[in-house]
C-alpha cells in the first residue's frame, strides 16, 4: 500500500520539533529560523495569489526560493550575510524533509544546490578600553537602575559574553567570592568559566544587595523584576555612549551595540598577548578561525610584528632612491 506524503505543514512541524527535542538547537536559532519560514511563505503567497494557509509543497521549489532570497536583498535591502542566513534555514529544512519524504527528494535536492553568495566579512568593530572606560565612568551608580546598569556592562566586558549568555545567568552560576568566576552557557550547549575582576563581582555583590531575590533567579533584570532583554541592553549602552560622547567628543561617533563590547574583550586579550587558543576558549568559539578575525583587524599589532621583522632583518633603513624613468622607456611608451 502506497504511503500518502507528508503535507508541507506536517514537514514544517516536524522540522522544528527535530529542532528543539533531538538536536538542542538554542532558542536564537529556532527564532531565526521562524522568522526564515515566516518571510518565505509570506513571500510565495505574493507570488501564489493564494493565502499561506493554501500554499503546498509544490511551491516551495529551488527557483521561488532563489527568487526569494533575491528579494530580500532587493526589496528588504538585507546584506548578503543575511541572505545567506536564510538560505541555511532553508537548506536545513530540506534535508530533513528529504529523509521524511524521499519522493520529492528531487525538488529537495534543488533547494540543497542553492549556492551561498560570497560576501566580505566586515572587520569586528569594537571599543577601546579607554574608550570604555569613559562609557563606565558615566554610569550613575545613584541612578534607580545605576549599579545594574554598570554590573550588566563589566561584566560583558570582564567575560566577553554574548547578549543571550549573560541574560541567562543565575545567581547560582556567579561566585563572587574567591575564586571569582561565572559559568556561561554559550552555543551548541557548550558550558564555559570565565573568571571575573574585583570590580565586576563588587558591583555584582552591591546589585544582589539591592534587589535580593531567589537564588535560581537570573541576574539582570528590569524595573519590574523580568529578565532584561537584548533591547534593554542596547539601549542601556547606547545610551551610555551617547552621554560619553557628549562630555568626551574625542570618542566616535559609532552606532554601538552590545557585540562589540565582546570584540573589545577579544581584542584586549589580544594585545596583552593572549594566545589564540585560549582566547576561543574563552569566548566560547567553535573554531579558531573565529578568533583569528581579531587578528586580522588590530592594525597596531601587524604595525609592531613588521617593526621587529625589519629590526630582526639587518636591512639597513636607508631612504630609497628616487626611480625616474629613462628617455628610452618613455619612448617606447609613447610608441604603443
Amino acid at each position: 500500500m502506497k504511503t500518502a506524503s507528508p503535507t508541507l505543514l506536517q514537514l514544517i512541524q516536524s522540522f522544528f520539533q527535530q529542532l528543539q527535542e533531538v538536536r538542542g538547537a538554542s532558542p536564537h536559532t529556532i527564532r531565526a529560523y521562524r522568522d526564515t519560514f515566516r518571510l518565505f511563505f509570506e513571500f510565495l503567497a505574493q507570488r501564489t495569489h493564494r493565502g499561506v494557509d493554501r500554499l503546498t509543497l509544490s511551491d516551495v521549489t529551488a527557483s521561488r526560493a532563489l527568487d526569494f532570497l533575491g528579494h530580500l536583498e532587493t526589496q528588504r535591502g538585507n546584506l548578503a550575510v543575511t541572505r545567506n542566513s536564510r538560505l541555511a534555514a532553508l537548506r536545513s529544512w530540506a534535508k530533513h524533509a528529504l529523509r521524511q519524504d524521499p519522493s520529492h527528494g528531487e525538488q529537495y535536492s534543488r533547494i540543497l544546490d542553492l549556492p551561498a553568495k560570497r560576501c566580505r566579512q566586515a572587520p569586528p568593530d569594537y571599543l577601546e578600553p579607554d574608550q570604555f572606560r569613559l562609557v563606565l565612568d558615566h554610569v550613575d551608580l545613584h541612578g534607580p537602575s545605576g549599579i545594574r546598569n554598570a554590573a550588566l556592562l563589566l561584566f560583558l566586558y570582564n567575560t566577553g559574553a554574548r547578549v543571550s549568555e549573560a541574560l541567562q545567568v543565575r545567581w547560582t552560576e556567579l561566585h563572587i567570592d574567591r575564586p571569582r568566576q561565572v559559568r556561561l552557557h554559550g552555543k551548541g550547549k557548550k558550558d564555559r568559566v570565565c573568571p571575573l575582576w574585583k570590580q565586576t563581582t563588587d558591583l555584582l555583590r552591591r546589585l544582589q544587595a539591592k534587589a535580593p531575590t531567589a537564588a535560581e533567579s537570573q541576574v539582570f533584570l528590569n524595573a519590574r523584576g523580568q529578565p532584561l532583554t537584548r533591547d534593554g541592553v542596547a539601549y542601556v549602552l547606547q545610551r551610555y555612549y551617547s552621554i560619553a560622547r557628549q562630555r568626551n567628543p574625542s570618542l566616535p561617533n559609532l552606532k554601538v551595540h552590545p557585540h562589540m563590547l565582546r570584540h573589545g574583550c577579544a581584542m584586549a586579550l589580544l594585545q596583552a598577548g593572549t594566545d589564540l587558543t585560549v582566547i576561543r576558549d574563552y569566548l566560547g568559539h567553535s573554531s579558531i578561525a573565529s578568533t583569528g578575525r581579531y587578528l586580522q583587524t588590530n592594525l597596531a599589532m601587524k604595525r609592531e610584528v613588521l617593526n621587529r621583522f625589519w629590526k630582526r632583518s639587518g636591512l639597513s633603513p636607508k631612504e630609497p632612491k628616487q626611480w625616474r624613468p629613462s628617455p628610452g622607456l618613455l619612448r617606447f611608451l609613447e610608441s604603443i
